[in-house]
């Protein structure tokens, strides 16, 4: 008899554990609910001020518009469609149409242990920072109409497909590469694609020899601190839970972002004499992005020598490619982004390792056994990405073109700046 109670007994306390898997969690609601505002904060007004500061006085105000229509754009399409193609189940390549519209989702319908609606809300904050990124390259000399129509196309032929192959459960996936928070979907697209813009738009008026400083590096500071908070909901808030993976996730995000500031900065002082604020926030963003594939994957140590190795590859990137190759990269998105996601998507392979003391990680994907397959598996992720972001996003600017009659503003405009010319009104009435 008391065996029959034993087991009853168990059975009763046992049900709830399974049926809790199927049901909400508060905890781990309340935590993505506020991770999604982080991240939007990033965009706006974060990356708006960030930006904004570093272009010219005349050029401020298409920086923030800019900023603002495609977290407008990228938040209709992704609704619409754009969620659908990225998470729908469809087959290894890309999503199908089964969420188009949110069709069939309710307030109860869930996504794990969250609400599928915060899911995909989460997911939309990413899907604005991403093109808004771009926005770097091409500062102050794109048309309004082109980057609206290109910022649109890009994210649903670039951004969505790539994110179904790392998050969506397509072949990347299924490879088994780390990709925590976006180094690949997030930085490495929108990096290549800056890129591209640069090649294809060519240089601004008088680049290289005309000084083209930044008109307001508070404004710059300001966005970088909002950048750096918001990252917390950014790589934090991929774990999809309050637990001790957002915890540990949170930590080595600070670490580097901090370890790249200083990097960046420490080579400045050394070269130069001076240790500037532009190249500390800098340094402070590459580690940032660096350490964003990484996060969930590897422990503090690691991260500590990501984001040294962050600042110094970045800062090298950046010099080489403005000042050797003359490419007018107008905000250094590539060096940065691109080659910051490229690196931590990399090093994620390396510093999962359980095997290095001090600077071990967590382990290894399922099915892979060693250090060399995780890092192989990650070169084949940042190959892939790299060749169909570059390729497709050469074909939309050359789409994009013939559809608004050319991406550029004309050489007067650009003069005169695009406040005036794109949208007629001017940031200081000083």
């Amino acid at each position: 008899m008391n065996k029959i109670i034993i087991t009853l007994f168990a059975l009763t306390f046992s049900l709830p554990s399974f049926a809790q898997e199927a049901s909400l969690n508060g905890a781990n609601t309340a935590w993505i609910l506020t991770a999604t505002a982080l991240v939007l904060l990033m965009t706006l007004p974060g990356l708006a001020l960030f930006y904004g500061g570093l272009v010219r006085r005349k050029n401020i105000l298409s920086i923030l518009m800019q900023c603002f229509a495609i977290a407008g754009v990228s938040s209709i399409l992704w609704f619409i469609v754009g969620y659908s193609l990225a998470f729908g189940e469809g087959n290894a390549w890309i999503g199908d149409f089964s969420k188009v519209l949110m069709v069939g989702m309710t307030k109860e319908t869930l996504a794990g242990d969250i609400p599928e609606s915060l899911f995909m809300l989460f997911q939309m904050t990413f899907a604005v920072i991403t093109p808004a990124l771009i926005i770097g390259a091409y500062a102050e000399r794109m048309k309004f109409s082109a980057v609206l129509l290109f910022s649109g196309l890009w994210l649903l032929v670039v951004y969505a497909p790539i994110t179904h192959w790392v998050w969506g459960g397509g072949w990347l996936a299924q490879m088994g590469v780390y990709d925590f928070a976006g180094g690949i979907v997030v930085h490495i697209t929108a990096g290549v694609a800056a890129l591209v813009a640069a090649l294809v738009l060519g240089p601004r008026h008088g680049f290289p020899k005309t000084p083209m400083l930044p008109h307001n590096l508070t404004m710059t500071v300001t966005g970088a601190g909002m950048l750096w908070v918001g990252w917390f909901g950014f790589n934090g808030g991929s774990a999809l839970a309050a637990n001790g993976d957002a915890a540990m996730a949170m930590l080595v995000t600070h670490l580097s972002a901090s370890a790249g500031a200083l990097t960046w900065a420490a080579i400045e002082w050394k070269k130069f004499g001076k240790a500037s604020v532009l190249g500390a926030v800098t340094g402070m963003v590459a580690g940032l992005g660096t350490i964003t594939p990484a996060s969930g994957f590897v422990g503090p140590g690691g991260a500590l020598i990501i984001g040294v190795s962050a600042g110094v590859v970045c800062f090298y990137c950046t010099v080489y490619i403005k000042q050797k190759l003359k490419i007018d990269d107008s905000l250094d998105v590539f060096p940065v982004h691109g080659i910051g996601g490229i690196l931590g998507t990399l090093l994620a392979g390396i510093f999962a390792s359980t095997e290095l003391g001090a600077f071990s990680g967590f382990g290894y994907a399922e099915g892979i056994s060693t250090m060399i397959g995780q890092v192989t598996v990650q070169l084949i992720g940042i190959g892939a990405t790299i060749i169909y972001t570059a390729i497709v996003s050469y074909l939309l600017f050359k789409l994009v073109a013939l559809m608004t009659k050319g991406l550029r503003v004309s050489k007067e405009q650009e003069i005169t700046g695009l406040d005036i010319t794109e949208h007629d009104e001017v940031g200081y009435n000083l």
